[in-house]
């Protein structure tokens, strides 16, 4: 048989994480985008191909799916250097609307708005805001991504536009209104729903709105994704509230960017008696976001012109100060910090906030606020958590071993320091999970970073090595492959990557980008 690329010679391992996941001195024929063939060592010779790529010494695995990942605008940016960021990685499908992000549906004038909200994941762009329909959106990146992409329908535009900023519960009409809304994304087949419960407007959705609009989700198949109200709840108040729309709903639930501690773990065995629950997570000792969210949830209520509009009153910016001095100050003698990564003026960039605050001589709480406005709309910040090595190590273990874990990396594509984890979380996971821990076997890792996604997300035909298949692979060196990005130089490359194929084609080879953009819009 003839097909058009062969890849021979490989440990193929193909998504399963069953007894028979992996066939050593194997094979992948590709022809039409698809994979057409898997081969056994003794069916290699009897095949040709018009390119034919000797993997010896490597591991042949589907594409990696990265169900939480802020890398829409540079995917489709053919400047952006950070287009490859999570390529390079393997990682060959992207979900949209992480945090519940999205700006279609809405007036322009309100999609302006979300848009300056949402720069802190994004940066600057001139990206159009103009798609009055989730099909005018996804036709962005037809034939301009080197990735595949999968809709999610974004719950805070969804309630932007049902009620604007309003901080309140939704009326039955404007519960109404997005119960259409997500529909509409559900038909364009979006895959689930996707919440930012501690971003404005969504933190202020009560319970029975999200239980509301997952019975819409839940008639089309679809699963409920969300950074939980960690700001409004609590850790355990949040991961119940999400054990409850599971349980009211019928539906599956996803919480994002968790880890296995001595706090989730009780929580962990909870959901598995109560609803069906899956998490992901990044796995570094530091998360990121912008300072806003720092505030409490009363001074962030209204968007970005309730904030403004809080600071320039003397007594509420007092207690906005007041309020940041405790959070930032508890974290900080807790062992944490918050490190500037991202802002307008490029000040401080690399340095944490209390160093910082001396070096302008004011207090930390007096100094966040003057951040807040003076770096209007937003200072991305990286939050390195609390707590000694000794704890971090337990926390990456348990949470690598968990088996409702997947991989995903919350990546954070502009800036001048950005998180690591956009250009290193799944070469992290083989380096460190596989090989240096050993707490994953190579099945097992490529399962948390493919297959199970697919199988969570409804993702058809992607995240296995099956015949028939979509052809997104991935092949690396196990011995090899290894992340390097860092704090300090957080876009170096992996090691040991060699090539990444999404739709049959070659977007990454010999570790290089191909310029090639075979990416498609993967629905439901």
């Amino acid at each position: 048989m003839h097909f058009d690329t062969l890849i021979k010679n490989a440990v193929v391992i193909d998504g399963s994480n069953g007894p028979d996941a992996r066939r050593d001195n194997g094979g992948v024929a590709i022809s039409n985008g698809r994979i057409a063939a898997l081969l056994d060592a003794n069916e290699l010779a009897h095949v040709t191909a018009d390119e034919v790529v000797d993997a010896a010494g490597m591991v042949v695995a589907p594409g990696f799916i990265d169900v939480h990942i802020h890398s829409e605008i540079a995917l489709i940016n053919g400047s952006d250097p950070d287009r490859y960021g999570a390529l390079k990685q393997g990682v060959t499908t992207h979900l949209l609307a992480p945090d519940g992000f999205g700006w279609a549906g809405l007036s322009p004038d309100r999609a302006r708005e979300l848009w300056r909200y949402t720069l802190f994941c994004y940066g600057e762009s001139d990206v159009s805001l103009d798609w009055q329909t989730p099909e005018e959106f996804l036709n962005i990146f037809r034939g301009r991504t080197p990735a595949n992409v999968v809709p999610q329908a974004p719950h805070c535009a969804i309630r932007l536009a049902a009620m604007g900023w309003e901080p309140r519960f939704a009326t039955e009409d404007e519960l109404d209104a997005m119960r259409r809304s997500t529909r509409t994304w559900m038909e364009a087949g979006a895959v689930g729903i996707a919440l930012g419960l501690d971003y404005q407007p969504s933190a202020c959705a009560d319970t029975r709105e999200l239980i509301e609009l997952c019975k819409v989700v839940r008639e089309y198949g679809g699963i409920y994704a969300a950074h939980v109200r960690y700001n409004g709840l609590g850790r355990p108040g949040a991961w119940r509230e999400t054990m409850e729309i599971g349980e009211k709903a019928d539906i599956p639930v996803h919480i994002s960017h968790e880890f296995v501690t001595d706090e989730t773990e009780p929580l962990l065995e909870e959901a598995a008696k109560r609803c069906d629950l899956s998490f992901e997570s990044y796995v570094y000792p530091a998360g990121c976001t912008h300072l806003t969210l720092t505030l409490p949830l009363w001074a962030q209520a209204g968007g970005p012109e309730g904030v403004k509009r809080r600071l320039r009153d003397s007594e509420t910016r007092r207690r906005m100060a007041a309020a940041l001095e405790a959070t930032l100050r508890a974290r900080i003698e807790a062992g944490g910090n918050a490190v500037f990564a991202a802002n307008q003026t490029g000040r401080y960039i690399g340095m944490g906030i209390a160093d910082a605050a001396r070096e302008a001589d004011k207090s930390l709480g007096e100094f966040a606020v003057d951040i807040l406005e003076e770096e209007d709309p937003y200072a991305l910040m990286i939050y390195h958590h609390e707590g000694d090595e000794e704890r971090h190590q337990r926390m990456v273990r348990n949470t690598y071993a968990h088996p409702r874990m997947m991989i995903a990396s919350d990546g954070v594509y502009h800036g001048e320091r950005p998180h690591p984890r956009g250009w290193g979380c799944f070469a992290k996971a083989l380096r460190m999970g596989v090989r240096e821990l050993g707490v994953l076997s190579l099945e097992e890792a490529i399962y948390k970073m493919a297959g199970f996604p697919a199988e969570r997300f409804g993702i058809k035909d992607r995240g296995f090595l099956r015949k028939g298949y979509g052809a997104d692979l991935v092949v690396f060196d196990p011995n090899v492959v290894a992340d390097r990005s860092t704090w300090d130089e957080p876009r170096l490359e992996p090691l040991g990557i060699d090539r990444v194929m999404v739709n049959g084609e070659w977007v990454v080879n010999q570790g290089r980008p191909t310029g090639k953009l075979p990416g498609r819009v993967l629905t439901r």
